[in-house]
C-alpha cells in the first residue's frame, strides 16, 4: 500500500527535504486543509466537498486572509508602546498609528513533524519583541472538524496574548448564494475610543456593525452558510473579537486577552512557563441548495 503520508503534499522551499515548506495538505474525509508555514504558519485554505470556507491567498499582503496565529500579543497595542517590570518599551508599528497581531503572523515558520491529517510548526519570536521566547503551533484535522493548539514558551518573563484571526467568506458555492449567518451570544464587550482600541470599560453587547472584544459567552459561536456548511467554533481562549466591516469577509476571533491587552490586564508568562490555548472547528454539511 502507497505511504498516505507522501500525499500530505511538502512543497518545499528549497527542495522536499526542506523544513522550510510553502504549504502542507492535510486530508481526512472530504476535508482538505492547507496549511501554509512559509505565509505566516497560517491555514491558508479550508475546504469541504470542494466548497471553500477562508478567504483564500490575497495579492495585497497577508493581513487579509487566510486564519493566521497571533503571539506575543493579539489585536492592536495603542502606539505600540506599554510598559513592563519598570521599563517602557516601544514596539514597530506594523499598522500606524498601532502595533498589530505580534510578530509570527508574517513569517516563515518551520516545518517539526507531518503526518496524513497533522501537523507541527514552530517559530523563534524576533528582535521586533523585547523578550525571548518560541511559539508553536498543531494542526489536527479529522473528518468532523480540525483543532488547532497554539503555544508560547517563554525564555524570558514577558506579558502574552495569544489567539487565531480567520477570514471566513461571506458566502461560499455560488455567487448568488446567501450570506453566513453568525450565532454569538457574549454576556460583555468592551467599549472602543475614537482610535478604536478597547478602554477596558465593560458595557452590554450591542448590535452591529463590528469591530468588538467579547467575553462571556452564553454558547459556541456558530456560523452557517444556508444549505452549504454548519461550523461551530469553540476555544479555551475567554475572549472573541468580532470583525463584521469586510464585504467579502467575517471575522470572529478566539483570543486568550482582549487587544491592548498588555495595557489593560496584562496576563504574564513567566520565563520557563508557558501561555496554550486551542481553537476547535466542528464542521457539518448541510443538504438543500440555501
Amino acid at each position: 500500500m502507497r505511504q498516505e503520508t507522501q500525499e500530505t503534499s511538502m512543497r518545499g522551499v528549497g527542495g522536499a527535504s526542506s523544513r522550510r515548506l510553502d504549504e502542507v495538505v492535510l486530508k481526512a474525509g472530504g476535508a482538505r486543509v492547507v496549511v501554509m508555514p512559509s505565509r505566516g504558519g497560517r491555514l491558508g485554505s479550508v475546504r469541504l466537498g470542494g466548497v471553500e470556507l477562508l478567504v483564500t491567498r490575497r495579492q495585497e499582503g497577508l493581513l487579509y486572509w487566510g486564519a493566521y496565529p497571533m503571539a506575543p500579543w493579539a489585536g492592536r497595542i495603542r502606539n505600540g508602546r506599554f510598559a513592563f517590570g519598570g521599563r517602557d518599551y516601544q514596539l514597530p508599528l506594523a499598522m500606524p498609528p498601532h502595533a498589530i497581531h505580534g510578530v509570527v503572523w508574517d513569517r516563515p515558520w518551520t516545518v517539526t513533524g507531518v503526518a496524513v491529517a497533522s501537523a507541527s510548526l514552530e517559530i523563534e519570536l524576533d528582535d521586533r519583541w523585547p523578550f525571548r521566547g518560541r511559539v508553536e503551533q498543531r494542526f489536527e484535522l479529522d473528518e468532523g472538524g480540525l483543532v488547532v493548539t497554539l503555544t508560547l514558551r517563554a525564555v524570558d518573563t514577558m506579558p502574552a496574548t495569544i489567539g487565531w484571526h480567520p477570514w471566513f467568506r461571506r458566502a461560499i458555492g455560488a455567487p448568488d448564494a446567501a450570506p453566513v449567518r453568525l450565532a454569538f451570544e457574549p454576556g460583555q464587550m468592551l467599549v472602543r475610543d475614537d482610535q478604536g482600541i478597547p478602554t477596558g470599560q465593560l458595557t452590554a453587547p450591542t448590535p452591529g456593525p463590528l469591530d468588538d472584544a467579547f467575553t462571556g459567552l452564553q454558547s459556541d459561536p456558530v456560523l452557517e452558510w444556508p444549505g452549504r456548511v454548519r461550523l461551530e467554533l469553540s476555544s479555551t481562549c475567554d475572549w472573541w473579537v468580532v470583525y463584521t466591516l469586510p464585504e467579502q469577509a467575517l471575522c470572529v476571533e478566539p483570543q486568550s486577552g482582549p487587544p491592548d491587552a498588555v495595557n489593560l490586564t496584562p496576563a504574564v508568562v513567566e520565563a520557563g512557563d508557558t501561555l496554550q490555548h486551542t481553537m476547535r472547528w466542528r464542521w457539518t454539511e448541510l443538504a438543500g441548495d440555501g
